[in-house]
């Protein structure tokens, strides 16, 4: 993670803010590895797919997740567009808001904008890497940011508890 302006970027499973980063959460009773495990177990789940919602909670490795979120059966990509920000929401908060160093982390942020810097992803994040010269020009970004705008909620969502 790095600032950079008004931009607090992130990438990689090593970076605490990554769907991929390894960290333990429980959500309604079911343990998780990272967020990444918990979009595809839930994506799995809201298409009543539960073999590989079983699969991806028996697998450790986000990559495998991932592939195994891809082979979800009765997949609908409009029922999915329609969830899956609230998804990542849920899961983040609850990493975010179970662990107190990660959520100091996340707070520390603002007022920043944080910016998924993949150069690889332009859903989730903007389809540039940190290092690119546009970087900081949201006009030539890629992508949608779906994961910096899901945790910039999340860490909405934290500091108005915390002021309570």
């Amino acid at each position: 993670m790095r600032r950079v302006g008004n931009f607090t970027l992130f990438f990689g499973a090593e970076d605490a803010f990554s769907n991929w980063h390894p960290c333990r959460f429980t959500y309604h009773d079911v343990d998780f590895r990272s967020v990444e495990q918990f979009m595809m177990f839930s994506k799995a789940k809201l298409f009543g797919d539960e073999d590989i919602a079983q699969a991806v909670l028996a697998t450790h490795l986000p990559k495998e997740q991932k592939a195994l979120g891809r082979k979800v059966k009765g997949f609908d990509l409009d029922t999915w567009k329609a969830k899956r920000e609230s998804i990542v929401y849920v899961g983040c908060r609850e990493k975010f808001a179970q662990h107190p160093g990660l959520r100091a982390l996340l707070l520390a942020t603002a007022p920043t904008e944080l910016v998924e810097a993949s150069p690889y992803d332009t859903i989730w994040g903007v389809g540039l890497g940190e290092h690119h010269p546009d970087i900081t020009d949201k006009s030539k970004w890629r992508g949608q940011n779906l994961l910096g705008k899901a945790l910039m909620k999340v860490r909405d969502t934290l500091s108005s508890q915390s002021h309570s």
